[in-house]
């Protein structure tokens, strides 16, 4: 599977502009879809957390050290090329995407707990991106050398678009908690309307570059994807942590912030096909992510139907 294909000098910056789209419309939607979320929580949420830490420690475990460790066993055993294997290895060790929360509240996933992880790993990021892709650097030796390190700017960017409109959320909740319960259910009819949008315009904006992206590297994506998303759940499970955060610990570790990963790769490293894999991983994770959640619904109904 290790090969050097000229067509990535002539398309990935194609695919790198076509993603930006994406990124763009996204935060400003689910920065809308996050003030929703902020209506059904309160301080307790987070205080809770704060007295079940289990949850926290076995998720950002999960995210930090177990999915570079996959993702580097993926590539290896797919030989893949050094330049799109240092690529995923930066997706790998890129934070959760605050797509995450969106997911997590449409499945009945513990979005306290989403928050709480987003902030935690976006900020433990700083130090563990540079180190895990430094690390693939090194190892798979690639054209593309640099040292990597992840700016201040992006971070806040992250807190801004998840914690700013939830805190403005829960500001109104405190204000009126009739009107907040009022709005529930027209913020999930809109938060899947959303979600809708964003896997059909993901996959538009990718339409004509999407057959040859998914030969090269849809196999490892899909795979890693599949990983992230089953570890994220059934390693809370057997560590005894509740359903709800484990579903939630689900899509922390699933969906992953290719946005970052994507800018990273194209800023800081300057190779547009370092910013492949996260592309294609930012198109197929919300369906495979959307699959992932109506299963677990599904087995949580039928195992509390058979419990009843």
């Amino acid at each position: 599977m290790r090969s050097s294909d000229p067509r990535f000098d002539e398309e990935t910056q194609v695919i790198a502009v076509d993603s930006a789209l994406t990124s763009v419309g996204l935060p400003v939607a689910l920065a809308v879809v996050m003030f929703g979320l902020g209506l059904s929580l309160t301080v307790a949420d987070f205080a809770r957390i704060a007295r079940e830490p289990r949850a926290v420690a076995v998720a950002l475990a999960t995210q930090l050290v177990l999915l570079p460790l996959v993702c580097f066993g993926l590539v290896v055993a797919l030989d893949l090329d050094p330049v799109l294997a240092v690529g995923m290895m930066l997706l790998a060790a890129s934070p959760g995407g605050t797509t995450a929360n969106l997911f997590s509240h449409l499945f009945r996933g513990d979005v306290a707990l989403n928050i709480t992880l987003t902030a935690v790993n976006s900020v433990l990021a700083v130090a563990t991106l540079p180190l895990v892709v430094n690390f693939a650097l090194n190892h798979f030796e690639p054209a593309a050398e640099g040292a990597v390190g992840l700016e201040f700017g992006k971070v806040a960017q992250v807190f801004a678009i998840v914690l700013v409109p939830v805190v403005l959320g829960m500001l109104v909740r405190r204000w009126s908690a009739d009107f907040a319960d009022r709005a529930d259910k027209p913020v999930r009819i809109f938060s899947a309307v959303v979600l809708v949008a964003v896997i059909a315009g993901a996959i538009i904006a990718e339409r004509e570059n999407i057959g040859g992206y998914l030969a090269d590297i849809g196999l490892v994506t899909v795979l890693f994807c599949a990983c992230s998303l089953t570890a994220g759940y059934l390693l809370p499970r057997l560590a005894k942590v509740g359903k709800r955060q484990a579903v939630a610990s689900a899509f922390e570790v699933g969906i992953h912030n290719s946005t970052l990963a994507i800018t990273v790769a194209v800023t800081v490293l300057g190779s547009e096909q370092l910013a492949v894999p996260a592309a294609v991983y930012g198109v197929v994770m919300f369906p495979l992510a959307a699959a992932a959640g109506y299963l677990l619904t599904r087995a949580n109904v039928e195992r509390d139907t058979v419990a009843g």
